[in-house]
């Protein structure tokens, strides 16, 4: 299957509910007034794009159908897709170019953190990188097993010890291990406590220091890895980690099982943090770069749907 048809088939129910209902809306106006914006700002904020997302995807449209002369109601679609890849747009490409880089990867117990690190190996080994998985995890004794299981169906190597160790002493025998092994990718597993309790956010903090005290010119990612199907809430875990930890990204899962896909858009322009993989399925290979255009297509894509 095709990249684009992935993301179009992880994004069905959000399709379904939000942009059918947007289509429909649509339909039953025969000119565009203020009153077609409202119900338009409406739909959008049920479909988890928040408020001001919402009114300011709202005033773009305004000012594309000034710019366009355009008249009919049934072209705001269009335009509403071209207005939806313009904002989500900027920041997406992962800066992973020294060798080695780091990817620490954060996020509530639950989100598939471990998952993701899994299938996010799998993609770099296939791209020709060297990754090396280190478990700082250490709170929860299965987060070290499942981050074995995947670094073993993925090929990769990891760095381990026992429940309870000290995180950022994995993460330095990871560090001494990826140079003397020549690795490209370091992909750093971490505790997924509440985000606000304060032991694990320093925590991250000793982690970081690690990092920076060791790799001082090393590219470094920041991933916040979120479940789509949260809504709203996943806007507040993004507001926590961001203020504690300066994150660089997000990595958005179960997008296929959540009619919230609304929630990328306002993770981008509320907070400024661009989305860097989405995950549209349970498949080692179900995790995606994020393609603004790519997605905003897919969502807004109804043909070959009955």
């Amino acid at each position: 299957m095709g990249i684009f048809k992935k993301i179009k088939e992880g994004l069905k129910k959000t399709r379904d509910s939000v942009i059918g209902q947007i289509g429909s809306m649509l339909k039953s106006f025969t000119k565009i007034d203020e009153e077609l914006f409202e119900e338009l700002e409406e739909l959008l904020v049920m479909g988890d794009v928040g408020v001001s997302t919402a009114q300011e995807i709202c005033e773009r449209v305004k000012v594309k159908v000034k710019e366009t002369g355009t008249t009919d109601p049934g072209e705001i679609q269009k335009l509403l897709e071209e207005v939806v890849s313009e904002m989500l747009r900027g920041g997406q490409e992962l800066n992973l170019n020294t060798k080695p880089s780091v990817v620490l990867v954060i996020g509530v117990n639950g989100v598939g953190k471990t998952t993701t690190i899994g299938k996010m190996a799998n993609r770099f080994r296939n791209e020709g990188k060297k990754v090396l998985l280190a478990a700082a995890d250490t709170f929860r004794a299965a987060a070290i097993d499942q981050l074995q299981i995947w670094a073993e169906r993925s090929g990769c190597d990891i760095i381990k010890q026992n429940e309870g160790s000290d995180p950022a002493a994995v993460v330095f025998d990871a560090i001494s291990a990826a140079k003397a092994r020549g690795a490209d990718v370091i992909i750093a597993d971490t505790a997924g406590r509440l985000h606000n309790k304060k032991h694990l956010m320093d925590e991250l903090a000793k982690i970081n220091r690690i990092i920076d005290r060791e790799l001082p010119d090393a590219d470094k990612e920041v991933l916040l890895v979120l479940d789509a199907t949260t809504g709203q809430n996943a806007v507040s875990q993004v507001e926590h980690f961001k203020a504690a930890t300066g994150i660089t990204g997000i990595v958005l899962t179960k997008l296929d099982g959540t009619a919230k896909g609304g929630i990328v858009l306002a993770i981008k322009n509320s907070l400024d943090v661009p989305v860097k993989f989405i995950g549209v399925g349970e498949q080692i290979d179900d995790l995606q770069p994020f393609d603004p255009d790519e997605f905003s297509r897919a969502l807004f894509d109804f043909s070959n749907e009955e």
